[in-house]
């Protein structure tokens, strides 16, 4: 029953967010989140005074000997026979499903997917609860999005997939935005948007879910489609043998623009977030105006970059401007030279927030690679930057950075 009760459920500088409910509303899993994967799940039930510690360890009881594995916990879902199904980085670097019987949180259990048909280097991104035993799985593959309808088998702890939802057809290379699932109806709603393509809304009605409708029609006014660049793989083997993932964008043939073409090197912010082809993210359109006006534009998503595993996201921390600076040093002096569609004697690095710091990272220690450099709002010194910085942002940016006062010590010393 409703009472319009306000009730304090906790409190915590690491977030303490809401991520499940049971379906009467009498328990609730709580999560701190302290860097990427470093998650502690904690239990609310109703009538407790303090929320029940489920599974990890608090940054309070840790010391600088513990050994902590990373979870990535998220998307938990209460199922039918007490336990909770999940996303998590347990048991695969690029995520898979874990459960968790309630009655003994530290036991958890992998639960094997099965049925998968998409091919590519990505990870699995987020679980939603549809309707009884069915749920939809959430895929990034080389950026792309795919959606799975699957059925649990809580006794066998395995998920089938059974229909592809997005990813093939007319919802294919692409990046889908929102999705909704009427039980009523039965009926998908999807946004989804291309590298070419602005937001567009789709349903999905049909059992089989094959019959796709398209409701809007959003374009891009006075710029013909065929006039848009669609990429192109472009990723490669950097200086250490870690593959980089990354897109060549080429002006369209039909813009009839002959020689090699000058080089804009974007590279995306973050640094833990990925570039991917979605026109309703800014970077895109601006990608898309530089190939109208005759520029490739190589976007590369070097190690740090979400949508790859937890590993490779995690090699940034404590590195910024380090190896990842090498990742693309090599791709203009190693990479980029052998295609002879490029002319990298004319090439401007450009970037955002962190992007921008990198930018000013390259032209300051390599503007031999340089004939220009647009920094749009990235810090250029990360000291200052960290005494800068919001309160409540300090204690992530001293897990993942490092804490200003020390790296001061190390300097003065």
């Amino acid at each position: 029953m409703e009472t319009g009760e306000l009730v304090k459920l906790s409190e915590s500088p690491w977030g303490a967010h809401v991520d499940a409910f049971s379906p009467d509303h009498t328990k609730v899993i709580l999560i701190d989140d302290y860097t990427a994967g470093d998650n502690v799940l904690y239990l609310w039930n109703k009538g407790k005074d303090e929320p029940l510690l489920l599974y990890g360890t608090p940054l309070k009881d840790r010391n600088e000997e513990t050994q902590v594995p990373l979870n990535a916990i998220g998307y938990c879902n209460f199922t039918n026979n007490g336990g909770l199904l999940f996303y998590t980085a347990l048991f695969n670097d690029t995520y898979g499903l874990g459960y968790l019987p309630i009655h003994q949180p530290s036991e958890i259990k992998p639960v094997n997917i099965s049925k998968i048909v998409h091919e590519g280097y990505g990870e699995f991104e987020s679980l939603k609860h549809i309707n009884g035993n069915r749920y939809a799985l959430k895929y990034n593959i080389d950026g792309c999005t795919w959606i799975y309808e699957g059925t649990f088998d809580e006794k066998a702890l395995s998920m089938k997939l059974d229909n592809v939802i997005c990813g093939k057809g007319e919802l294919s290379d692409g990046m889908l935005k929102e999705f909704y699932y009427d039980k009523n109806t039965d009926r998908y709603s999807l946004s989804f948007s291309t590298a070419t393509s602005p937001t567009q809304i789709y349903t999905i009605a049909d059992e089989a879910r094959t019959n796709i409708k398209q409701h809007t029609n959003e374009r891009v006014l006075g710029i013909p489609n065929e006039y848009l660049s669609i990429s192109e793989d472009a990723s490669y083997i950097s200086f250490d043998g870690t593959r980089i993932s990354a897109k060549l964008y080429l002006p369209s043939p039909e813009l009839n623009f002959t020689g090699p073409r000058p080089l804009a090197y974007y590279i995306h912010g973050g640094p833990q977030s990925q570039e991917r082809p979605d026109f309703a993210w800014f970077s895109m359109p601006m990608i898309q105006h530089l190939t109208l006006n005759g520029f490739a534009v190589f976007v590369p998503n070097v190690r740090g970059s979400s949508g790859y595993g937890l590993n490779y996201m995690k090699l940034v921390d404590k590195d910024w401007g380090g190896d990842d600076r090498l990742d693309h040093v090599y791709a203009m002096e190693k990479f980029l030279p052998l295609d002879t569609r490029l002319n990298t004697n004319r090439a401007g690095v450009v970037g955002r927030s962190y992007g921008g710091y990198m930018t000013l990272m390259l032209a300051a220690r390599h503007p031999e690679l340089w004939s220009a450099a647009v920094d749009m709002f990235g810090p250029y010194d990360l000291i200052t930057f960290l005494e800068r910085i919001p309160e409540t942002f300090e204690p992530y940016y001293n897990l993942v950075l490092g804490n200003p006062r020390y790296i001061w010590r190390l300097l003065i010393q």
